[in-house]
């Protein structure tokens, strides 16, 4: 097997954009940023509960799925001449490492790459544990990338430790997480942060909306992933949230990253569930925009980090939609909203 940088793994919708992979995207969404994940022989040193890419997970590192979607392995300068000639249309290109020790430097190889090969933006999905300081930072600033993401994805220390730390034996460390952010947000510029953070790892909405606050207040965007059971990962048994838990920490993150309100104005039940966002949500339920996939913005100011049907199957409820929500979605939202319930329709 090659690894990184020589060759590196797309999206399955990455793939298909480039024409590697036949085939179309329900209702007609389009890709508007290629993913891209190094890729080494050991796999990533990392061994988080929940992910496709543990080291403990029962498969070969070439032929994991990571989001629930398969990422072929292909030549970084294909990749490059495949997207002058085939994504045109594209905005973004975010480079994402894995923890191991040829990461850091691999992944801002390839963003010198297509910085000075590609008019794309250029976000890079970094492992903080790799990440020794605030320079380190700067390094990725000046290879290129005019944001990054850190994928704190279980967002409270308990929940944090026990599925990336100490609890599986990861590298993983809460607190270096978040001073990550802070520096980003002081090398990169306000709200040039995104932090991922994973519905359904165990967590309450009142957590969930705590940790989406704390990012905004830190200067960080966040952006929603709900979570997939990975066969053959440790949480392969588990469900992913119901669809009303979804859609309410949508609304709030909606809410709080576009100062209409805050965590503080919102009420909670007994059970830690929403039921008051503090202000009117009648206008941003009909629009649609905060059900939308959540991510880094391309050259239109609108999310480019789109990832159609990532979440779900196109058979399924979508759970991020890759494009503005119809009347009809939007019916369907409001129904899910108001549902309380712990049902969930398995993929």
């Amino acid at each position: 097997m090659k690894n990184s940088p020589e060759v590196l793994q797309t999206s399955t919708a990455a793939a298909m954009t480039l024409k590697y992979t036949p085939g179309r995207f329900f209702r007609n969404a389009r890709l508007d940023a290629l993913n891209l994940l190094l890729t080494y022989d050991g796999g990533c040193k990392a061994n988080c509960a929940y992910c496709g890419l543990s080291k403990s997970r029962e498969s070969t590192p070439g032929d994991k799925t990571f989001i629930r979607v398969d990422w072929p392995t292909i030549e970084l300068d294909d990749i490059i001449h495949r997207t002058k000639e085939h994504g045109k249309h594209l905005q973004r290109v975010c480079v994402s490492m894995i923890t191991h020790s040829r990461a850091f430097d691999d992944m801002c190889y390839v963003m010198r790459r297509f910085s000075d090969e590609t008019d794309l933006l250029i976000s890079g999905l970094i492992s903080p544990t790799m990440i020794r300081d605030r320079d380190t930072l700067e390094k990725i600033r000046e290879s290129g990338a005019d944001k990054i993401g850190v994928a704190v994805d279980a967002v409270t220390e308990e929940l944090f430790n026990e599925l990336r730390g100490p609890g599986v034996q990861g590298p993983h460390s809460w607190d270096h997480y978040w001073k990550v952010v802070e520096w980003g947000s002081d090398v990169f510029g306000k709200f040039n942060v995104g932090v991922h953070l994973v519905v359904g790892l165990g967590e309450t909405e009142k957590q969930m909306i705590q940790a989406i606050q704390r990012a905004h207040d830190l200067g960080a965007k966040t952006h929603l992933f709900s979570f997939y059971p990975e066969p053959g990962s440790g949480m392969k048994d588990s469900k992913q949230p119901p669809l009303g838990h979804y859609r309410r920490i949508q609304l709030a993150r909606y809410i709080i990253n576009k100062d209409l309100g805050t965590f503080a104005n919102m009420k909670f039940n007994g059970d830690d569930r929403i039921i008051d966002f503090g202000i009117d949500t009648e206008d941003i339920i009909e629009n649609g925009e905060a059900f939308m996939t959540s991510g880094c913005v391309g050259k239109t100011g609108k999310v480019a980090c789109n990832r159609p049907y990532g979440n779900e199957r196109p058979s399924k409820p979508m759970r991020n939609f890759p494009f503005l929500p119809e009347a009809e979605d939007t019916v369907m939202i409001r129904s899910q909203l108001k549902d309380y319930s712990d049902i969930v329709e398995e993929e």
